[in-house]
Protein backbone atom coordinates (compact mmCIF):
# COMPACT_ATOMS: atom_id res chain seq x y z
CA UNK A 1 0.00 0.00 0.00
CA UNK A 2 2.84 2.38 0.90
CA UNK A 3 4.63 1.60 -2.36
CA UNK A 4 1.44 2.28 -4.33
CA UNK A 5 0.97 5.59 -2.54
CA UNK A 6 4.55 6.62 -3.31
CA UNK A 7 4.13 5.61 -6.94
CA UNK A 8 0.89 7.59 -7.20
CA UNK A 9 2.54 10.63 -5.65
CA UNK A 10 5.46 10.43 -8.07
CA UNK A 11 3.11 10.05 -11.03
CA UNK A 12 1.15 13.09 -9.87
CA UNK A 13 4.35 15.12 -9.48
CA UNK A 14 5.53 14.14 -12.95
CA UNK A 15 2.14 15.00 -14.47
CA UNK A 16 2.15 18.37 -12.72
CA UNK A 17 5.69 19.04 -13.91
CA UNK A 18 4.72 18.20 -17.48
CA UNK A 19 1.67 20.45 -17.23
CA UNK A 20 3.80 23.27 -15.84
CA UNK A 21 6.37 22.84 -18.60
CA UNK A 22 3.63 22.76 -21.22
CA UNK A 23 2.03 25.91 -19.81
CA UNK A 24 5.37 27.69 -19.68
CA UNK A 25 6.06 26.73 -23.30
CA UNK A 26 2.66 27.90 -24.57
CA UNK A 27 2.43 31.34 -26.11
CA UNK A 28 0.21 33.94 -24.50
CA UNK A 29 -2.50 35.66 -26.59
CA UNK A 30 -0.33 38.76 -26.89
CA UNK A 31 2.64 36.72 -28.09
CA UNK A 32 0.48 34.93 -30.67
CA UNK A 33 -0.76 38.25 -32.05
CA UNK A 34 2.72 39.80 -32.10
CA UNK A 35 4.26 36.77 -33.86
CA UNK A 36 1.48 36.20 -36.42
CA UNK A 37 2.99 36.18 -39.96
CA UNK A 38 1.86 38.67 -42.60
CA UNK A 39 -0.22 36.06 -44.44
CA UNK A 40 -2.40 35.62 -41.34
CA UNK A 41 -3.68 39.21 -41.68
CA UNK A 42 -5.90 40.92 -44.24
CA UNK A 43 -6.54 44.57 -45.03
CA UNK A 44 -10.17 45.68 -44.91
CA UNK A 45 -11.35 46.78 -48.35
CA UNK A 46 -12.19 50.51 -48.32
CA UNK A 47 -15.45 49.87 -50.22
CA UNK A 48 -16.63 47.70 -47.32
CA UNK A 49 -15.59 50.08 -44.54
CA UNK A 50 -17.93 52.72 -43.13
CA UNK A 51 -16.36 55.78 -41.51
CA UNK A 52 -18.74 57.29 -38.97
CA UNK A 53 -17.44 60.68 -37.83
CA UNK A 54 -18.69 61.92 -34.47
CA UNK A 55 -17.62 65.08 -32.61
CA UNK A 56 -15.11 63.07 -30.56
CA UNK A 57 -13.62 61.02 -33.41
CA UNK A 58 -14.13 58.30 -36.01
CA UNK A 59 -15.80 54.91 -35.70
CA UNK A 60 -14.67 52.40 -38.34
CA UNK A 61 -17.07 49.59 -39.26
CA UNK A 62 -16.77 46.70 -41.70
CA UNK A 63 -19.86 45.45 -43.55
CA UNK A 64 -20.57 41.76 -44.03
CA UNK A 65 -20.81 41.29 -47.78
CA UNK A 66 -21.31 37.52 -47.78
CA UNK A 67 -24.19 37.19 -45.32
CA UNK A 68 -25.96 40.52 -45.90
CA UNK A 69 -25.32 41.77 -49.46
CA UNK A 70 -28.54 43.83 -49.72
CA UNK A 71 -27.70 45.77 -46.55
CA UNK A 72 -24.19 46.34 -47.83
CA UNK A 73 -25.70 47.76 -51.01
CA UNK A 74 -28.15 49.97 -49.07
CA UNK A 75 -25.46 51.48 -46.84
CA UNK A 76 -23.20 51.97 -49.86
CA UNK A 77 -25.96 53.99 -51.54
CA UNK A 78 -26.73 56.06 -48.44
CA UNK A 79 -23.07 56.76 -47.66
CA UNK A 80 -22.43 57.87 -51.26
CA UNK A 81 -25.20 60.47 -50.85
CA UNK A 82 -23.91 61.62 -47.43
CA UNK A 83 -27.36 60.69 -46.13
CA UNK A 84 -26.26 60.68 -42.48
CA UNK A 85 -24.51 64.05 -42.58
CA UNK A 86 -25.81 66.28 -39.76
CA UNK A 87 -28.24 63.64 -38.46
CA UNK A 88 -27.71 62.26 -34.97
CA UNK A 89 -27.15 59.25 -32.75
CA UNK A 90 -30.58 59.86 -31.29
CA UNK A 91 -30.94 56.74 -29.14
CA UNK A 92 -28.59 55.59 -26.41
CA UNK A 93 -29.47 52.76 -24.03
CA UNK A 94 -26.77 52.22 -21.40
CA UNK A 95 -25.09 48.85 -21.78
CA UNK A 96 -27.23 47.98 -24.81
CA UNK A 97 -27.17 49.97 -28.06
CA UNK A 98 -26.43 53.31 -29.68
CA UNK A 99 -28.69 54.05 -32.65
CA UNK A 100 -28.43 56.68 -35.37
CA UNK A 101 -30.15 58.07 -38.43
CA UNK A 102 -33.18 60.24 -39.10
CA UNK A 103 -35.22 58.97 -36.17
CA UNK A 104 -38.98 59.35 -36.47
CA UNK A 105 -38.75 61.68 -39.46
CA UNK A 106 -39.94 60.54 -42.88
CA UNK A 107 -36.78 59.62 -44.73
CA UNK A 108 -38.21 58.62 -48.12
CA UNK A 109 -35.91 55.60 -47.96
CA UNK A 110 -37.69 52.44 -49.14
CA UNK A 111 -37.99 49.49 -46.82
CA UNK A 112 -35.47 46.71 -47.15
CA UNK A 113 -36.06 42.97 -47.14
CA UNK A 114 -34.61 41.44 -44.01
CA UNK A 115 -31.44 39.34 -44.09
CA UNK A 116 -31.72 37.81 -40.65
CA UNK A 117 -30.30 34.49 -41.86
CA UNK A 118 -28.24 33.41 -44.86
CA UNK A 119 -29.76 30.24 -46.35
CA UNK A 120 -27.56 27.91 -48.39
CA UNK A 121 -28.31 24.61 -50.12
CA UNK A 122 -25.13 23.05 -48.77
CA UNK A 123 -23.30 23.39 -45.47
CA UNK A 124 -21.45 26.69 -45.23
CA UNK A 125 -18.14 25.85 -43.60
CA UNK A 126 -17.08 28.25 -40.86
CA UNK A 127 -13.49 29.45 -40.60
CA UNK A 128 -13.47 28.09 -37.06
CA UNK A 129 -16.04 26.70 -34.65
CA UNK A 130 -15.55 28.12 -31.16
CA UNK A 131 -18.62 26.73 -29.39
CA UNK A 132 -20.79 23.70 -30.00
CA UNK A 133 -24.28 24.21 -28.56
CA UNK A 134 -23.67 27.76 -27.37
CA UNK A 135 -27.19 28.17 -25.99
CA UNK A 136 -28.57 30.17 -28.91
CA UNK A 137 -27.55 27.96 -31.82
CA UNK A 138 -26.19 24.55 -32.76
CA UNK A 139 -22.74 26.10 -33.12
CA UNK A 140 -21.02 29.45 -33.21
CA UNK A 141 -17.67 30.65 -34.44
CA UNK A 142 -16.23 32.93 -37.09
CA UNK A 143 -16.58 33.48 -40.81
CA UNK A 144 -14.72 36.18 -42.75
CA UNK A 145 -13.79 37.91 -39.47
CA UNK A 146 -17.36 38.10 -38.14
CA UNK A 147 -18.82 36.22 -35.17
CA UNK A 148 -21.59 33.98 -36.53
CA UNK A 149 -23.88 31.13 -35.54
CA UNK A 150 -25.42 28.25 -37.48
CA UNK A 151 -28.06 25.56 -37.39
CA UNK A 152 -26.97 21.93 -37.04
CA UNK A 153 -26.95 21.36 -40.79
CA UNK A 154 -24.84 24.44 -41.51
CA UNK A 155 -27.39 25.64 -44.05
CA UNK A 156 -28.51 28.65 -41.99
CA UNK A 157 -25.87 31.16 -40.92
CA UNK A 158 -26.28 34.51 -39.21
CA UNK A 159 -24.11 37.14 -37.59
CA UNK A 160 -24.47 37.29 -33.83
CA UNK A 161 -25.24 40.22 -31.52
CA UNK A 162 -21.79 40.47 -29.95
CA UNK A 163 -20.49 43.78 -28.64
CA UNK A 164 -19.66 45.99 -31.60
CA UNK A 165 -22.23 44.31 -33.89
CA UNK A 166 -23.71 46.67 -36.49
CA UNK A 167 -27.40 46.13 -37.21
CA UNK A 168 -30.39 47.62 -39.02
CA UNK A 169 -33.25 48.71 -36.77
CA UNK A 170 -36.80 47.78 -37.74
CA UNK A 171 -40.40 48.20 -36.61
CA UNK A 172 -42.93 45.45 -35.95
CA UNK A 173 -43.06 44.49 -39.61
CA UNK A 174 -40.31 42.07 -40.57
CA UNK A 175 -39.21 43.94 -43.71
CA UNK A 176 -39.41 47.45 -42.23
CA UNK A 177 -35.72 48.37 -42.01
CA UNK A 178 -34.71 51.47 -43.98
CA UNK A 179 -31.67 53.42 -42.80
CA UNK A 180 -31.62 53.40 -38.99
CA UNK A 181 -28.49 51.60 -37.83
CA UNK A 182 -27.45 50.58 -34.34
CA UNK A 183 -24.31 49.30 -32.65
CA UNK A 184 -24.27 46.93 -29.68
CA UNK A 185 -22.30 48.74 -26.97
CA UNK A 186 -22.75 46.42 -24.01
CA UNK A 187 -23.29 42.82 -23.05
CA UNK A 188 -24.17 40.66 -26.06
CA UNK A 189 -28.00 40.58 -26.46
CA UNK A 190 -28.01 37.26 -28.27
CA UNK A 191 -31.79 36.95 -27.87
CA UNK A 192 -32.00 39.43 -30.75
CA UNK A 193 -30.26 37.01 -33.13
CA UNK A 194 -32.42 36.17 -36.18
CA UNK A 195 -34.88 38.91 -35.22
CA UNK A 196 -32.89 41.82 -36.67
CA UNK A 197 -30.35 41.94 -39.49
CA UNK A 198 -26.77 42.25 -38.26
CA UNK A 199 -24.70 43.38 -41.22
CA UNK A 200 -21.28 44.33 -39.87
CA UNK A 201 -19.13 45.13 -36.89
CA UNK A 202 -17.05 47.91 -35.36
CA UNK A 203 -13.36 47.67 -36.16
CA UNK A 204 -12.17 50.65 -34.13
CA UNK A 205 -13.55 53.66 -32.30
CA UNK A 206 -15.98 52.07 -29.82
CA UNK A 207 -14.84 54.65 -27.29
CA UNK A 208 -16.56 57.38 -29.29
CA UNK A 209 -19.88 55.54 -29.10
CA UNK A 210 -19.40 55.07 -25.37
CA UNK A 211 -18.82 58.83 -24.99
CA UNK A 212 -22.16 59.82 -26.55
CA UNK A 213 -24.39 62.09 -24.48
CA UNK A 214 -26.95 60.22 -22.42
CA UNK A 215 -30.69 60.90 -22.60
CA UNK A 216 -31.58 64.01 -20.63
CA UNK A 217 -28.46 65.90 -21.63
CA UNK A 218 -28.99 69.57 -22.44
CA UNK A 219 -26.09 69.66 -24.89
CA UNK A 220 -27.08 70.79 -28.40
CA UNK A 221 -26.86 69.49 -31.05
CA UNK A 222 -27.50 66.15 -29.42
CA UNK A 223 -24.94 63.54 -30.56
CA UNK A 224 -24.65 65.02 -34.02
CA UNK A 225 -23.27 62.82 -36.82
CA UNK A 226 -20.69 64.86 -38.71
CA UNK A 227 -20.96 62.38 -41.58
CA UNK A 228 -20.85 58.68 -42.42
CA UNK A 229 -19.15 57.68 -45.67
CA UNK A 230 -17.36 54.73 -47.20
CA UNK A 231 -13.60 54.77 -46.75
CA UNK A 232 -13.38 54.54 -50.56
CA UNK A 233 -15.07 57.96 -50.82
CA UNK A 234 -12.18 59.62 -49.02
CA UNK A 235 -8.97 60.74 -50.72
CA UNK A 236 -6.52 57.86 -50.82
CA UNK A 237 -4.20 59.53 -48.32
CA UNK A 238 -7.10 59.87 -45.84
CA UNK A 239 -8.44 56.33 -46.13
CA UNK A 240 -7.98 54.41 -42.86
CA UNK A 241 -5.63 51.45 -43.12
CA UNK A 242 -7.03 48.61 -41.04
CA UNK A 243 -5.81 45.05 -40.96
CA UNK A 244 -7.62 42.20 -39.27
CA UNK A 245 -6.33 38.77 -38.30
CA UNK A 246 -7.75 36.19 -40.68
CA UNK A 247 -10.17 33.95 -38.80
CA UNK A 248 -9.23 31.05 -41.09
CA UNK A 249 -5.56 31.32 -40.08
CA UNK A 250 -3.41 29.13 -37.84
CA UNK A 251 -2.70 32.18 -35.68
CA UNK A 252 -6.38 32.75 -34.93
CA UNK A 253 -6.91 29.07 -34.14
CA UNK A 254 -3.98 29.25 -31.71
CA UNK A 255 -5.41 32.44 -30.23
CA UNK A 256 -8.76 30.76 -29.56
CA UNK A 257 -6.99 27.93 -27.71
CA UNK A 258 -4.89 30.40 -25.72
CA UNK A 259 -8.03 32.30 -24.72
CA UNK A 260 -9.70 29.06 -23.63
CA UNK A 261 -6.75 28.12 -21.45
CA UNK A 262 -4.64 31.12 -20.57
CA UNK A 263 -1.00 30.00 -20.29
CA UNK A 264 0.26 32.95 -18.24
CA UNK A 265 1.47 32.00 -14.76
CA UNK A 266 -1.02 34.40 -13.13
CA UNK A 267 -3.94 32.10 -14.04
CA UNK A 268 -4.48 29.32 -11.52
CA UNK A 269 -7.53 27.77 -13.20
CA UNK A 270 -8.55 27.67 -16.85
CA UNK A 271 -11.98 26.64 -18.14
CA UNK A 272 -11.03 25.21 -21.56
CA UNK A 273 -13.83 27.41 -22.87
CA UNK A 274 -14.50 30.86 -24.27
CA UNK A 275 -17.77 32.36 -25.40
CA UNK A 276 -17.71 33.29 -29.08
CA UNK A 277 -18.72 36.87 -28.28
CA UNK A 278 -15.78 37.17 -25.88
CA UNK A 279 -13.35 36.15 -28.63
CA UNK A 280 -12.24 39.47 -30.11
CA UNK A 281 -10.64 39.40 -33.57
CA UNK A 282 -7.30 41.24 -33.43
CA UNK A 283 -7.45 44.49 -35.40
CA UNK A 284 -4.66 46.96 -36.13
CA UNK A 285 -5.27 50.46 -37.43
CA UNK A 286 -2.70 52.43 -39.33
CA UNK A 287 -0.59 49.40 -40.17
Amino acid sequence: MIKKSIALALATMIACAHATDSKAAALSPTQIIDSAPAEDWRFVAPENMLVLTLPTGQVLMEMNTRLTPAHHHRLTELAAKHFYKDLSMYRFVEGFVAQGGAGEETTQVPTLKQEFVKHTDKRLALDIVVNEQDGYAARSGFLDGFAVAQNAQGTQTWQTHCIGALGMARGNEIDSGTSEFYVVIGHAPRYLDRNITVFGRVLAGMEHLQRLQRPGSTDKPFNKITDMVLASQLPVEQQPQVKVMRTDSDSFAALVEARKNRPESWFLTTPNYIDTCAMQVPTITGG
